[in-house]
């Protein structure tokens, strides 16, 4: 009996030590935060996250954003529309504002959510900031683009027709993914522009305070 008794004790020890280790962990766990919590790598972090293995850059999620906009206004207005404005310049003029206003109230609230850090991604809006003034002000911008986004169609078919003689065809027509990334590279020779016109009179200006001081 006494024997029996003696194998029992180191079973009980054990399951006891194991059900105060689990309860130790659960307290821990239960008690855990910033303060008390160990420093885990970034590379071991990257072990335990799911998602796709192919990692798309910031500013290509970026891009593909400002294209697809531009290419979906194309395809709800100037196919939706073509129907039903017959004169050109009306389907151009309704266009144009609908660009500015998805631009407005689509793209860069996109972009601007999309934001790791306040103002990240404001070098890819033409008007970052948020405000009354820049409704009115993304619809002029974007009849500027979608004016040489039109002339460019123009010079290709001309320059098609002149090289087959083709004179009663429209060689290409307007589509959504060529608009859009015709309106996209356009958007970014503008922004690239503006950009750089920007670093010159901050150059500028800082010379200037540079010669007052000395």
């Amino acid at each position: 009996m006494s024997k029996r008794k003696q194998r029992q004790k180191p079973e009980i020890s054990k399951q006891t030590d194991y059900y105060k280790l689990h309860t130790k962990a659960v307290d821990d766990l239960a008690e855990a935060d910033e303060s008390n919590s160990p420093e885990v790598s970034e590379e071991e972090l990257r072990k335990y996250r799911s998602g796709p293995k192919l990692k798309i850059p910031e500013y290509g999620r970026l891009l593909f954003i400002k294209f697809w906009f531009a290419a979906a206004t194309c395809f709800f207005f100037i196919w939706g529309l073509s129907g039903y404005l017959a004169d050109l310049l009306d389907l151009l003029f309704v266009t144009g504002m609908a660009l500015g206003i998805v631009t407005d109230m689509l793209t860069n609230p996109v972009l601007r959510f999309f934001e790791k850090t306040p103002g990240a991604n404001a070098r890819w809006m033409m008007l970052p900031k948020k405000g009354y003034i820049t409704f009115p002000l993304n619809i002029l911008y974007a009849y500027v683009v979608l004016f040489l986004v039109y002339t460019l169609y123009n010079l290709i078919n001309l320059a098609i027709i002149q090289m087959t003689g083709a004179v009663d065809t429209v060689p290409l027509g307007v589509e959504p993914v060529l608009f859009g990334l015709f309106y996209l590279v356009f958007d970014l020779l503008l922004l690239k522009a503006k950009h750089t016109l920007s670093s010159i009179i901050h150059d500028a200006a800082k010379s200037t305070r540079g010669l007052k001081h000395d």
